[in-house]
């Protein structure tokens, strides 16, 4: 098939490196570097230099291929979506935004477009086994814990992120919207702070992070649901600090004369402190857990992951988790394993259980093992 990755970052390059072992795959990207990047570590992908929030020129841009992957920057993530899909081509996408994609659910079925959304980690993987075992016992509650981080921990954050800085930020400030008893619940972000303990890890601290998304929306029948994000314990002290202190305000300040946004300033320097540098180590951990009953006796279900930097091809584990979940979905499509109309959240795909195997085995034939337990 002919594939384009729309965005050619850290996760978009793992991503179009990882098709082009089956596809014909171009990327796109408004920056040469990051193409220049992309070319180095692969010379059988196209790159080609694209606006690409120039969405009325997705029609003639999109028109040669058969499959179409977004890997944007969330803030401009659903005009993107919505914007290959009203060039009637299938999409899969891994674009963190706040809208919700599900309200593109019709344009897709007047386009004759299959749309896989939030196809990463988490939202992502997690997503996927609720969708499966939602399908063969009555689920009660659902948890997720997950968290990428760097191996060598450093003073003040002890963090580094994969992705932009205010996009991190806007996790961290965004209302967290839990499920607790029936009713769908919203919380300060950073809130109800719990440490917990992973195998080869140590103690890590989570917090509330609005990382439910469209499980609200397509599993309203589950009483009790809650995603936390994972850090080194202190890590959201120093956050909320920043937070209450006003360094994430978006509303411009005058300083000396001058019209300074708090959130751009703090996002100029968070960039260079928590930017991962070439081949420094870091993992993703993530432990998901659901609750419930089947043939009428209690059941629980548990998936765990530890991900590492893979040396050899020196690839984040950012990367990796995300993006080979994504590429994964992409090739269960390609072979004709889902290939309905609409919008489709992972969950939605995680019920069928031919892509749920399929992706599972698609991610441990590239070392990104989950180990399952039931009790």
């Amino acid at each position: 098939m002919k594939i384009a990755v729309l965005g050619s970052g850290m996760v978009g390059r793992t991503m179009a490196i990882d098709l082009a072992l089956k596809h014909k795959v171009t990327s796109f990207d408004a920056s040469e570097s990051s193409l220049q990047i992309l070319k180095e570590k692969s010379v059988v992908i196209n790159t080609v230099r694209a606006d690409l929030s120039a969405y009325e020129t997705y029609p003639e841009l999109l028109n040669p291929f058969d499959i179409i992957v977004t890997a944007v920057p969330g803030f401009m993530g659903y005009n993107t979506l919505k914007a290959v899909i009203e060039a009637e081509k299938n999409v899969v996408d891994i674009s963190f935004f706040p809208e919700n994609a599900l309200t593109l659910d019709t344009l897709a079925k007047e386009k004759n477009v299959t749309a896989i959304t939030d196809c990463g980690v988490a939202p992502g993987v997690s997503n996927l086994v609720l969708g499966y075992y939602n399908s063969i016992m009555q689920v009660e509650s659902f948890e997720c814990y997950v968290g990428g981080l760097p191996k060598t921990r450093k003073k003040p954050f002890e963090y580094k992120a994969p992705f932009s800085p205010i996009d991190v930020i806007e996790e961290y400030t965004r209302p967290a919207r839990l499920k607790e008893n029936g009713k769908i619940v919203t919380k300060p972000a950073m809130t109800e702070i719990e440490l917990m303990d992973f195998d080869e890890v140590g103690t890590l601290e989570c917090f509330n992070t609005d990382g439910l998304r469209s499980l609200l929306f397509t599993m309203p029948h589950i009483p009790d649901m809650k995603e936390k994000t994972l850090r080194y314990p202190g890590h959201a002290e120093l956050i909320i600090a920043l937070q209450r202190s006003g360094f994430f305000g978006e509303e411009a300040i005058s300083y000396k004369g001058e019209q300074i946004v708090p959130l751009n300033y703090t996002s100029a320097i968070l960039l260079n402190e928590w930017k991962l540098q070439p081949g420094e180590e870091e993992f993703t951990i993530m432990k998901v857990i659901v609750k419930g009953k089947m043939n009428d006796q209690p059941k629980v279900i548990e998936f765990t992951m530890l991900d590492k930097y893979n040396m050899a091809t020196q690839t984040s584990s950012m990367s990796r988790t995300t993006g080979y979940t994504c590429t994964a979905a992409v090739n269960a499509f390609a072979e004709g394993l889902f290939n309905e109309k609409g919008v489709f959240p992972p969950e939605l795909v995680g019920k069928n259980e031919s892509c749920f195997n399929y992706i599972l085995s698609y991610l441990k034939e590239r070392n990104v093992n989950w180990v399952k337990k039931e009790y």
